[in-house]
């Protein structure tokens, strides 16, 4: 018998960077697997919309954009109408990100469907009255809910309703070394943070920490890689600090020298914070691809990197605004970098999509 059809309705969705979107993928891919019939809605996000073409093209999943409109309001009703029309053909309705749980609640009004919604973490902590209490009376209409960290689900207590923890996967087939380089990167120890530079990373939170860092590793190196949306800040603040020397942004890079740029690196680093409007850090996938490649890391604590971290095994949760901590996770780090080189690698698999895949299955009636 033919497995049921599932519509992905998403805000984020590659080659377009962005963690929501990269669960999506990996979401309707692994259902693809297990024999579903997946379509997935998503927003066009780049001008020309060749490349997401391209990208679409070669996935097994039918994927419908939402066209890029002069006025969003004219994407708000194309994004309605297209959601309507896969509503009348799948059976089960999975929202992910928030214009996607306000356009799947909206149209479970019209055509009753099994739902489910997942919960990144920046969409349950708005602090816009309006925002926050148009989400609650969104996610009070789904079947069922999924935060992908106790983080997300701690945010949720608002909603009433029962939440789900399902965290974040990875691809381990996409973390492999091999025909890699190591790339030779300035510093040692060398730091490195993967991610659009941006408070929610929290880049500047780390160049604020390296005057202390300094004091006890004179030649330490701080390397950003992603998208430089708040380099300029970043930059400022290294400069009025004088360790702007010790820095270097490297930009958006192919995955490839993505991959070499991390095995050069000794401690990844995301002392993630939120944003003045309720931004947050709901689980914090690049730590898993970094250990995948056996690199441990120290992240924040008081955010969803607390469950993307084996507390001294996989690396160190930290309070991102304590000189002491972040000095005394790195010493701990390198003295015993071969033990923790083999847990992050245990710690990394057990992450795997086939894995958190059977989770998902568990929630579908």
């Amino acid at each position: 018998m033919n497995k049921k059809h599932i519509l992905i309705v998403t805000s984020e969705f590659p080659p377009q960077p962005g963690g929501i979107g990269n669960h999506a993928l990996h979401l309707a891919l692994n259902l693809s697997n297990q024999g579903y019939q997946v379509s997935v809605i998503a927003d066009q996000r780049e001008g020309d919309h060749r490349e997401e073409l391209a990208f679409d093209q070669d996935l097994p999943v039918r994927v419908t954009r939402i066209a890029l409109k002069r006025h969003r309001l004219w994407m708000y009703v194309d994004r309605i109408v297209k959601t309507i029309q896969g509503f009348k053909q799948a059976e089960i309705i999975i929202a992910t990100g928030k214009f996607s749980l306000w356009s799947v609640a909206f149209c479970s009004l019209f055509y009753k469907r099994e739902t489910l919604a997942v919960i990144h973490g920046t969409e349950v902590n708005f602090k816009t009255p309006w925002l926050r209490q148009s989400i609650a009376m969104s996610l009070k209409r789904f079947d069922t809910l999924v935060a992908v960290s106790n983080y997300t689900k701690s945010l949720m207590g608002h909603i009433q309703k029962e939440v789900v923890v399902i965290p974040n996967g990875i691809d381990l087939s996409q973390w492999q070394t091999e025909g890699i380089l190591k790339a030779t990167l300035q510093g040692y120890p060398v730091l490195t943070t993967v991610g659009r530079v941006s408070t929610r990373k929290g880049q500047l939170q780390v160049i604020k920490l390296l005057p202390a860092l300094k004091q006890r590793f004179p030649d330490l190196h701080y390397h950003c890689v992603g998208i430089p949306t708040e380099a300029d800040a970043c930059r400022a603040q290294a400069k009025a600090l004088g360790v702007a020397d010790q820095v270097t942004f490297h930009g958006a890079v192919p995955e490839s020298s993505l991959k070499s740029l991390l095995l050069a690196t000794d401690v990844f680093v995301m002392l993630s914070t939120e944003s003045e409007t309720g931004d947050v850090e709901g689980f914090g996938i690049a730590i898993l691809e970094a250990n995948a490649l056996g690199i441990p890391a120290i992240g924040a604590k008081g955010c969803g990197i607390e469950d993307a971290i084996s507390n001294y095994k996989s690396g160190i949760v930290i309070n991102p605004k304590e000189n002491l901590e972040i000095v005394e996770a790195i010493d701990t780090i390198l003295n015993n970098m071969d033990s923790y080189k083999t847990k992050t690698l245990e710690w990394a698999s057990s992450f795997s999509w086939n894995k958190i895949i059977l989770d998902y299955l568990k929630l579908f009636k």
